[in-house]
């Protein structure tokens, strides 16, 4: 049986020790791709587009140098460090540790689109995953709840924290409307929440967690793109709950959909609808969409 679809988590089978150096190496590497953003961001990038000119979708997927430059930087730093790990990145498919326990998904900018036109939303993400499951999330994002870049950051049973503080999301009861992330427009005025567009899945994981948005949508994301968010929301006390053939359910690891010539589908190709948020939120939302 492939260690991706055991039914049995084996989290326990990290020592405390093992998850803390972990995340520790998480934090540093989401600081060191902030950094790097910050010192390209609003200069002249290169950029190239994965779509083809002429396609319906034309011009819709920038990559800029820094992408890639910066997941060149965390895949070194991992394979000095932990050189055995797995590594799911977007920008290059090479996996240096291909089906082990322990895989690192890395977002170098989530929000390239953002990025390469000066507006400053955008993150880059580093979530770990253990046999599927989430452990380790570090995002490092250009604004937060503290009006300013910095890390948030958090492994599988300690608190949520930004920069290091555990901090303890306390939404203002006097405010009736709240916020809630979508990747496309068209809410009706009859919804619940007020909608925002942000153009990065990984940005609005940190809001959800630090509860500046109340729940949020994702059509079909990638494992990168929500990995490290999937934990600050769970550490933040928010639910998770993902779409599959056999309708809603709530999360439970990250696993190979389908098989192709007899054999589990690569993790790369996970794409399932998420909602993530608070829960009679998350509730709510579903109710609207089954």
């Amino acid at each position: 049986m492939s260690r991706f679809t055991s039914e049995a988590s084996d989290v326990e089978s990290l020592s405390n020790q093992e998850v803390a150096e972990i995340e520790r190496t998480a934090v540093e590497l989401a600081r060191v791709a902030g950094a790097e953003i910050q010192t390209a961001f609003g200069g002249m990038l290169a950029v190239k587009y994965k779509d083809l000119p002429g396609a319906a979708m034309a011009w819709r997927d920038p990559v800029s140098q820094v992408d890639s430059r910066v997941e060149l930087l965390i895949r070194t730093r991992l394979g000095e460090q932990f050189g055995d790990h797995d590594i799911l990145g977007e920008e290059f498919d090479e996996r240096p540790g291909r089906d082990h326990d322990i895989v690192w998904a890395i977002d170098p900018v989530d929000g390239t689109a953002n990025f390469v036109n000066g507006f400053p939303m955008f993150a880059a993400s580093i979530g770990v995953l253990h046999r599927g499951i989430p452990i380790v999330g570090a995002l490092w994002c250009a604004t937060s709840h503290a009006l300013r870049a910095g890390v948030y950051h958090t492994r599988r049973g300690a608190p949520l924290c930004f920069e290091g503080e555990p901090i303890d999301p306390k939404p203002n009861p006097a405010v009736r409307r709240r916020l809630g992330g979508v990747p496309y427009g068209g809410a009706t005025a009859q919804s619940p929440w007020d909608w925002r567009i942000t153009g990065s899945a990984a940005l609005e994981c940190a809001f959800v967690a630090a509860g500046l948005l109340q729940l949020a949508l994702f059509e079909r994301p990638n494992v990168w793109d929500v990995a490290g968010g999937i934990a600050l929301i769970q550490a933040g006390g928010g639910e998770v709950w993902t779409r599959g053939a056999a309708g809603w359910a709530p999360f439970e690891r990250f696993e190979r959909i389908g098989c192709l010539d007899g054999k589990p589908t690569d993790l790369r190709n996970w794409r399932q609808w998420l909602i993530v948020g608070e829960r009679d939120a998350v509730t709510g939302l579903r109710s609207k969409l089954d």
